[in-house]
């Protein structure tokens, strides 16, 4: 039976935490929390160059990880709504950089991020088998999300995921197409390198995230 999904708004609220002394005893130095600092910024060098891209040239719509992250969703079925948004990384402590561009059939996206609190790609594939079905209300238009867990690439020294989804309306005829989604990841010490593309772009998605990764990883340290 399909798990249904309902995506709300989600508020984050800062909230400062009231440290209280009291009278009868000598004040004490509250120690002072301080957020965890964000890791180096990640240069623009890190992403593939353009001419890695296959196909004709076409404009790159960048984006900032952290303006990226600074909004989400919350829903009421677990970690199902990360599995169908293919979010890996946590609002926080992360920098990175990333990029749209379209090609031939559909669009391909890059992110190249540094995190301290990296994804657990193994035991996110796990939980994707587990959200192989889900119906999503997304602005009130229930849409079927099929998830099928793929072989990742094999990368020495890191963890990696590969997984393509399905979107389509349901009772949509079977003989028209829903909404491709294919994501694959590598990750290794603090450091996540994403590739997704959406529609029929027929892209060899493995072969470009390997390239991608053996592009940053040397400019990131790994």
């Amino acid at each position: 039976m399909a798990a249904r999904i309902r995506f709300t708004p989600l508020l984050l609220v800062a909230a400062a935490a009231v440290a209280g002394i009291s009278p009868a005893k000598p004040a004490a130095a509250v120690p002072v929390s301080h957020p965890p600092a964000a890791p180096p910024a990640v240069p623009p060098a890190a992403l593939l160059p353009t001419d890695a891209i296959p196909g004709r040239p076409a404009a790159r719509a960048v984006f900032d990880v952290a303006t990226a992250l600074s909004s989400s969703d919350r829903s009421d079925a677990g970690e199902c709504t990360d599995v169908v948004h293919g979010r890996l990384l946590r609002p926080g402590a992360a920098s990175g950089q990333g990029f749209q561009t379209a090609v031939p059939g559909g669009q391909l996206s890059e992110l190249v991020a540094r995190t301290p609190d990296p994804p657990d790609l193994t035991a996110w594939a796990a939980q994707a088998r587990r959200c192989a079905r889900v119906t999503v209300d997304d602005q009130d238009v229930p849409t079927v999300s099929a998830t099928t867990v793929g072989t990742p690439p094999a990368v020495s020294g890191a963890q990696t995921l590969s997984y393509q989804q399905i979107l389509t309306l349901p009772g949509q005829p079977a003989g028209l197409p829903g909404l491709r989604l294919r994501t694959v990841a590598i990750a290794a010490g603090g450091v996540l390198v994403l590739l997704r593309d959406a529609g029929a772009t027929d892209l060899d998605l493995d072969a470009l995230a390997v390239a991608a990764w053996q592009h940053a990883a040397p400019r990131l340290g790994r």
